[in-house]
């Protein structure tokens, strides 16, 4: 019986960038449900809550096909200490917004150093994965994401009710700090087709470095799926208000532990059957969520809806990424993950805009409802692909 060895996944420089990474998102993602209220308080109206979320994208998906072609010729440390010292800073800056142009113009600049900042990093990450476990790899690295995602806002939304806006932005600097500090430390893998390539040899086209083509569509179904997920994001704490739910954290926390228990064994299955029927589940799933937040009144109905959350949107978002990476040479796999980012952003900042402009006029329960069609659309869009792909299959083995 012959033993078939694995590539080694588990080394120092990919668990160091996997926590450096995990702290990259704590920094961040603490701020993300605190600063629609913290506007607010500025007095800021429905629209302008709504530009939080947006203009940062705006901001992220402009920058990044710059950063596509960077690093289709640059070492990756230089780009990834970068992008952390970028958002330290910018992070650092925000308590001197105080009138509320000023402070969407910082969102502004903050959603550029977020584009350098994740396309570097998850491109880094790939490089180091090997590609027989490109599935298994980028979930684990996506639990970096998720958990980050997941349980920074809790300790900013518990953080923001305790202490002073400035704190919690020096806390929030603190990770960042940390973060920078396991960045430097790991050892980077530059592939060989980026080292030998010359900038005089590349020709940049903004439109070329926003897109692969080999890769788009699941970046496409990303977009879809997060344009729903927008609402939820831009509104849940002010939802939680409106509701007089006290415990919002429980919907993070649960949403945590599930995408954490989860993650491996969505990786694996994508790396032995390939992504088409796991993202359909993880969409339902993720839209029974939707529904089951929308109608909760007590603690007990957001737990719920986290742990749904955590199994769907927590396994959804890694398998759209490994999916759009599975599809694209290995020297456009910045291109790619720009792309697969900048899906996440503009479909986010386009549902934080739209939710926001519909937030005059509706409950917001009644907008996470409305939100939830766009992730039935996004099930509609990996049908039509499975069904392509079995079409282009029957003709390759017919002829």
């Amino acid at each position: 019986m012959t033993i078939v060895k694995k590539d080694r996944l588990w080394t120092k420089s990919f668990i160091m960038l996997m926590i450096g990474n995990l702290f990259v998102f704590m920094s961040f993602q603490m701020l993300i449900p605190t600063l629609p209220p913290y506007i607010k308080s500025l007095g800021a109206s429905g629209l302008e809550i709504g530009l939080v979320t947006s203009l940062f994208s705006i901001g992220a998906v402009l920058v990044r096909p710059f950063i596509g072609y960077m690093l289709e010729y640059k070492a990756r440390k230089g780009l990834v200490l970068t992008g952390a010292a970028a958002l330290l800073l910018i992070t650092l800056i925000y308590p001197l917004s105080q009138i509320v142009m000023i402070f969407l113009a910082f969102r502004l600049i903050h959603g550029m150093a977020w584009g350098l900042s994740t396309t570097v990093n998850a491109t880094a990450a790939v490089d180091i994965v090997p590609n027989s476990r490109i599935g298994e790899g980028m979930g684990y690295f996506g639990l970096s994401v998720t958990i980050g995602m997941i349980v920074a806002p809790s300790l900013g939304i518990f953080l923001f009710k305790i202490t002073s806006f400035t704190n919690l932005i020096y806390i929030s600097g603190i990770l960042g700090v940390i973060a920078f500090i396991l960045l430097a430390v790991v050892h980077y893998q530059t592939p060989a087709a980026v080292r030998n390539m010359k900038k005089s040899d590349l020709k940049f086209s903004y439109l070329g470095s926003l897109i692969e083509k080999n890769s788009w569509y699941p970046s496409f179904i990303t977009f879809t799926a997060t344009f729903g997920y927008g609402a939820i994001v831009t509104f849940i704490v002010i939802f939680s208000e409106e509701r007089g739910i006290d415990q919002i954290f429980l919907f993070y926390l649960f949403n945590a532990l599930m995408a954490s228990i989860i993650r491996p064994i969505s990786g694996k299955w994508f790396d032995k059957r390939g992504p088409g029927g796991l993202v359909e589940i993880c969409l339902f799933i993720t839209f029974a969520g939707i529904w089951t937040l929308s109608l909760s009144h007590s603690n007990i109905g957001i737990a719920a809806a986290g742990i749904l959350f955590g199994i769907g949107w927590g396994s959804l978002i890694p398998t759209l990424q490994s999916w759009t990476l599975s599809r694209t040479p290995q020297e456009r796999r910045g291109v790619a993950n720009g792309m697969y980012f900048s899906a996440i952003d503009l479909g986010i900042g386009a549902g934080g805009l739209v939710f926001g402009l519909l937030a005059n006029y509706f409950e917001i329960g009644t907008l996470f409802q409305m939100s939830s069609a766009f992730i039935l659309i996004a099930v509609v869009l990996v049908a039509v692909e499975a069904r392509k792909s079995k079409i282009q299959k029957y003709h390759r083995l017919s002829n």
